[in-house]
């Protein structure tokens, strides 16, 4: 056996990142070694700079940051309904995000796509593609 495949390595991050963030994130004394040990050292995570949590964030320091952003900003955040594609070390998710916003109490439950590279064990870059995006910047109470 040559190890987990790419989909379960995912599916182990989205289990990690999901108990991450449900338990509060950092502020609330979440601890993010689960979700560390899904990413490579050197992972990198582009998000969309239209975002409030915008940018790169390049290894665990980047994507603990990240996190923290997330957690502080949504008191809920889920990944529904993932469809993951396949095809040799990227995976194409499909899926819907639920979140609740700490500020507003808002929920949105939106379609969403990721494309993730894993390496081995590990994952090494994150592409998300948010829907709505002028709606995840006015439930958080940062709107245009």
């Amino acid at each position: 056996m040559s190890g987990p495949s790419p989909r379960e390595v995912i599916e182990r991050f989205h289990a990690a990142e999901d108990a991450y963030m449900n338990a509060g994130g950092a502020d609330a004394g979440a601890s993010f070694a689960g979700i560390a040990a899904t990413l490579d050292p050197d992972v990198v995570l582009h998000q969309s700079p239209d975002l409030p949590w915008g940018g790169e964030f390049h290894g665990h320091a980047g994507y603990e940051d990240w996190a923290r952003q997330m957690s502080r900003a949504f008191d809920r955040l889920e990944v529904r309904d993932a469809r993951p594609f396949e095809e040799g070390d990227t995976v194409v998710i499909i899926c819907r995000l639920v979140t609740r916003s700490r500020a507003t109490g808002a929920t949105l439950d939106l379609p969403m796509a990721q494309v993730v590279r894993v390496r081995g064990e590990r994952i090494v870059e994150f592409r998300p593609f948010y829907w709505n995006v002028p709606a995840y910047r006015d439930a958080v109470g940062n709107g245009p």
